[in-house]
């Protein structure tokens, strides 16, 4: 059971923490506990702190609105905080959608989907091209395009607020990531996610990779849903510096060789 445990330390962290976030949403809604009130948008934490998504405030650029500082303070402190523990660590660690695409992944290696052949390609890149029509759609319509759409905002209002028609986005995201594409929405298509792996360029807690100690078994590979990140497993020490890493832990978790664990970029850097 210990064992179990450790071998999901990350994981459970991980539910721990994007759990507590919505309870925290919800209680403020149902009773009142000012700690973090709004939605992933827009959210005052102790009632002053300002917190925002800075790819919202980008979009609300493109459509002309005019952006309040605390807003604007809100996508600052947000980008700082990213920046800090690694850009995609929101999608790990804080979007509600995540547990839903985890859940799909577990099922698909349960029923052994992944011998099935793939009917649908997407790349990686495609999240990409969505943020730039995000922007256009943003301009041409006066609206923040990706916000009136976003799966994420209607799972969130859907479990805070009790509203929303959010239901069949997210069973069309689980039903994508389960029978079409592997990691399909936050590895090929969600904008958010695209987002913060910019941000997370210049992250400071990143994954780092112990070459001497690497057997090749290839377990952080089967597990990683961004595996692109790990092109240096077996070859190099050093640290996973692409922003799409996601600081799941999940390559942590499965790794027997103590060859992966996190560090700071710069000391990684520095000390291999």
């Amino acid at each position: 059971m210990m064992r179990w445990i450790y071998k999901h330390r990350f994981m459970m962290l991980r539910r721990f923490s994007q759990l507590s976030i919505l309870a925290l949403y919800f209680s403020a809604n149902a009773y009142g506990l000012k700690i973090l009130t709004g939605n992933l948008s827009g959210s005052l934490l102790f009632g002053f702190i300002p917190l925002s998504d800075p790819f919202a405030i980008v979009q609300m650029f493109a459509a002309g609105a005019i952006v309040g500082i605390n807003a604007l303070v809100g996508a600052g402190l947000i980008v700082l905080f990213y920046m800090a523990v690694g850009g995609r660590a929101f999608c790990s660690w804080v979007c509600p959608i995540n547990m839903v695409t985890d859940l799909a992944n577990w099922l698909r290696r349960v029923l052994y989907l992944e011998k099935v052949e793939r009917k649908v390609w997407l790349g990686r890149s495609v999240r990409y091209w969505i943020i730039g029509l995000s922007l256009v759609l943003s301009f041409i319509t006066g609206v923040a395009a990706f916000e009136m759409v976003s799966p994420i905002s209607m799972l969130h209002r859907g479990i805070v607020f009790g509203i929303g028609m959010g239901f069949a986005a997210v069973l069309s995201i689980f039903l994508f990531d389960l029978f079409a594409v592997k990691n399909g929405w936050c590895g090929h298509i969600c904008p958010l996610g695209g987002t913060y792996s910019l941000i997370g360029q210049f992250s400071a807690i990143r994954v780092k990779h112990n070459q001497s100690n690497c057997t090749l078994c290839m377990k952080c590979k089967d597990v990683c849903p961004e595996k692109q990140v790990l092109s240096i497993i077996g070859k190099e020490s050093g640290v996973i510096a692409s922003g799409e890493c996601t600081n799941c832990g999940r390559c942590v978790e499965v790794c027997d060789d103590n060859a992966l664990g996190f560090g700071v970029r710069n000391y990684i850097n520095k000390n291999g």
